[in-house]
């Protein structure tokens, strides 16, 4: 599998898959909760990314997207579902095409149940998707982003360095429809339990105590959580809590501290949400697996242009162009935070 290896910032090294506060949302033709559309001066191609939610982590893809627009004299219409519904994201895409964009990147929201729509789309424009791909044998031509499911063992790793006895495990996301989601938790599990396709029923010393679903809504996920902590909160040091989407960190903690277990539950996340970081930096978190999604703009844009000149060279043998994650725990975290701060300006 072929990796990304331009990095354009020294964070892009570090930062690598979804927070509370869309980016705004303007632009010609942009629908409500859309995004921005970004326009680089004399543009004539107009290519679209397209988010599976409107949450703080694709404003870091936004800015990638930007730069490449800057870069290429191109025009990027940037739309986010604001509800993170899967019909939302539908009609955006329809909406685009109706519009004329030359490409798409997206993170589809449910794969195998529009499995058909999006090959129908990829008849019609250049399909790629980023953060989370379609299920094999779809017509996208590339995916660009993490290796989720790697990605998922090494916040399994986490879980074990939290708990090297063994405990009990429950996992937190915003569905289970998606593939980054899919992927991710079989990470987890197969890290736990030592073997690949591993079941809850059997991961050894571990317990899975359940998947909470939450429909990219915090404050559900945080009353999952409480509810979770009330029935299986006896002996919280044996409890680690894993939040596989940006939002579920901070949902899971605000609900162990409104408990009264704060450092005493663990806690182990994705994605680079402030108060993840934060609560890293209070020892209140173990630790976070973080991706590049300033990448995933900037190397979306470039494929999707060079695929609407009609350039298919820049697509990887095997369809796959993976992006670096990297683990953030507390003797790394403020240097990360740092240089974070650096690429949101």
């Amino acid at each position: 599998m072929r990796r990304c290896t331009c990095l354009t910032l020294p964070l892009l090294a570090a930062l690598v898959g979804c927070s509370n506060t869309p980016p705004g949302n303007t632009g010609p033709a942009a629908s409500p909760g859309s995004g921005a559309s970004v326009a680089g001066e004399g543009s004539s191609v107009t290519v679209a990314f397209v988010t599976n939610n409107a949450h703080e982590f694709w404003t870091i893809a936004r800015k990638g997207t930007e730069k490449a627009a800057k870069e290429l004299n191109v025009e990027v219409a940037f739309r986010m579902p604001a509800q993170g519904s899967a019909t939302e994201q539908r009609q955006l895409i329809e909406d685009l095409l109706v519009q004329g964009v030359k490409g798409i990147a997206v993170s589809p929201n449910d794969p195998t149940n529009q499995a058909e729509f999006f090959d129908e789309v990829a008849g019609k424009v250049p399909l790629i998707t980023q953060d989370s791909d379609l299920p094999k044998g779809s017509k996208r031509l590339c995916f660009l982003g993490t290796d989720n499911y790697k990605a998922g063992k090494a916040a399994g790793k986490l879980v074990k360095e939290a708990l090297p006895e063994g405990g009990r495990v429950a996992i937190f996301v915003g569905n289970t429809d998606a593939q980054n989601a899919i992927d991710r938790r079989q990470g987890v599990l197969d890290e736990l339990a030592g073997s690949e396709k591993a079941t809850g029923s059997d991961l050894g010393n571990y317990t899975l105590i359940g998947t909470y679903t939450d429909n990219t809504d915090k404050e559900v996920c945080k009353s999952k959580a409480e509810d979770a902590l009330v029935q299986h909160g006896n002996n919280p040091e044996t409890l680690c809590l894993v939040g596989l989407w940006a939002y579920n960190p901070p949902a899971m903690l605000a609900a162990v501290k409104d408990i009264g277990l704060a450092g005493k539950v663990k806690i182990v996340g994705f994605d680079e949400n402030e108060e993840t970081l934060q609560g890293i930096k209070d020892g209140e978190i173990i630790g976070t697996v973080v991706q590049q999604p300033f990448e995933f703009g900037y190397q979306a844009v470039k494929m999707l242009v060079r695929l609407a000149q009609g350039d298919k060279s820049v697509l990887p043998a095997d369809g796959m162009q993976l992006i670096d994650y990297k683990v953030i725990k507390s003797d790394n975290v403020e240097a990360f935070h740092e240089e974070l701060q650096k690429l949101k300006q």
